[in-house]
């Protein structure tokens, strides 16, 4: 078993939703970013990569890169998981947070926890997804933008065949 931890923020822009978890949900604000900045994926990914120690997100689709603009955020969880696949390792689960005055989540949270699952390729049991606020306090409790942290385990797969460059 291996366990990674992940985080990311991004601050609110002018803008008619923000994509959290994999899901729209309208709101009077955008998240900036160079994809689609969804906080939750973009942690959760972090969380798979680090877990095998194979850097962060901005190693596979860095900001400065002009092809990743405004990518969809699936994509990035998707490739994440693909790399550990490689690597002869599955996730087992995924415990999530995000942290935010605003939107509320709860309604959206099964939505997302579906999103994750099928991209994880785990049951929707799986996967956690929570939300909490700041008491207003620090940058997501003045409404300045979102954070997001997540875990993931992951765990070896049996039908994997070891070769001599798996570590």
């Amino acid at each position: 078993m291996r366990i990674g931890i992940g985080f990311d923020a991004h601050r609110f822009v002018d803008g008619d939703g923000v994509v959290i978890g994999g899901i729209k949900i309208p709101f009077d604000k955008a998240l900036l970013g160079h994809s689609d900045a969804d906080v939750l994926l973009h942690a959760i990914s972090d969380a798979i990569l680090g877990a095998l120690a194979l850097g962060d997100i901005g190693k596979y689709f860095p900001p400065s890169d002009p092809q990743f603009k405004g990518m969809q955020s699936i994509v990035i969880l998707k490739k994440a998981v693909m790399l550990i696949v490689g690597k002869g390792y599955l996730v087992n689960n995924v415990d999530c947070v995000i942290i935010a005055e605003e939107p509320k989540i709860a309604p959206h949270a099964d939505a997302m926890r579906k999103v994750i699952a099928e991209a994880c390729g785990v049951p929707i049991g799986a996967v956690s997804v929570k939300a909490t606020t700041t008491e207003l306090m620090g940058f997501t409790g003045r409404k300045e933008g979102i954070a997001a942290q997540a875990v993931a385990l992951l765990r070896q797969n049996p039908d994997h065949q070891r070769g001599a460059v798996d570590e």
